[in-house]
């Protein structure tokens, strides 16, 4: 098409059955300022993930600098891998996430499409606001109280560090759930108890297929919590054979706090994971976030 030919068509004015002209959108101009801005606050994280590589791969007497190292010491890798039990932790720290992630979906999202149904109801009207307002409850207060509690119940282990996992994320995993599902139309589910279907079916074969994008969120995000988390398991577990991750990195604060390589160098190990998982399940947590925001 000649470039004639595209100006006509561009000024000819189309106009719908009533006669009222056709509006299309045009594109939306790039915003360089917010651009910059962005790009100028990507700076505090690509400088210090910078500053972790280069120092992971340094001698200890070259920690400490911005500058590449002179050699490349790869070895930091495998000796803070030996230094921490790296497989026994990282096999640690994957089951608890598992597990803690399958919970949490099997039962968060129960209770979400619960509440969000009964809504008019004072009870779980209730419920709803009361498991929001743990949200504002700052865990240093429930701390002591959690870990005299777990050793009581003989659930200072990974079974009672999962459970934990579980019903403190209730709150947020309440709110981002019950928004979407109440954006789900309950036709679906009186066509279904019509044909005969229970409440317990209804949800597992109509709604739960339907939350894919909250549960995608909601397993990022546990998943996240459970990988990174280093406060919970320090007051719940007792044997040390059971030690996340952020727990057996913690011997770098102690016994090896002058080689910040190999410290480095673990702290790369224990990111990479959960860095990978992110970049490519990104869309899901905010597409999920923003769903369950609203109605």
């Amino acid at each position: 098409m000649s470039s004639a030919t595209v100006n006509s068509v561009s000024n000819t004015a189309v106009t719908t059955g009533d006669g009222n002209p056709v509006k299309f959108r045009k594109d939306h101009n790039i915003n360089w300022w917010l651009t910059a801005a962005i790009a100028v606050l990507s700076l505090t994280i690509l400088v210090p993930l910078y500053f972790t590589i280069v120092t992971a791969l340094k001698t200890p007497a070259e920690a400490g600098t911005f500058a590449l190292p002179t050699s490349w010491q790869w070895h930091n890798f495998a000796d803070a891998s030996a230094k921490v039990n790296y497989p026994k932790a990282a096999l640690n720290s994957a089951i608890i996430t598992v597990a803690a992630v399958v919970l949490t979906l099997l039962t968060n999202t129960f209770v979400a499409y619960a509440v969000a149904r009964n809504m008019d109801k004072r009870f779980f009207r209730f419920l709803y606001y009361f498991f929001i307002a743990a949200m504002f409850v700052p865990f240093p207060v429930v701390m002591l109280p959690i870990a005299k509690q777990m050793g009581t119940l003989h659930l200072d282990n990974q079974l009672g560090l999962i459970i934990l996992y579980m019903v403190l994320g209730l709150g947020t995993n309440l709110f981002i759930a019950t928004g979407f599902i109440r954006s789900i139309p309950v036709s679906l589910e009186e066509a279904a108890r019509i044909d005969g279907a229970s409440t317990w079916r209804i949800f597992w074969t109509i709604i739960f297929p339907l939350m894919s994008p909250i549960n995608a969120t909601l397993a990022i995000m546990t998943a996240l919590w459970a990988w990174n988390d280093f406060l919970l398991p320090l007051i719940v577990l007792t044997d040390q054979s059971n030690q996340t991750i952020p727990l057996a990195q913690y011997v770098f604060s102690s016994q090896f706090a002058t080689n910040y390589p190999m410290a480095f160098s673990s702290y790369l190990m224990a990111m990479a994971p959960v860095i990978i998982v992110y970049v490519f399940a990104q869309k899901w947590v905010i597409g999920g976030v923003m769903r369950g925001a609203v109605k």
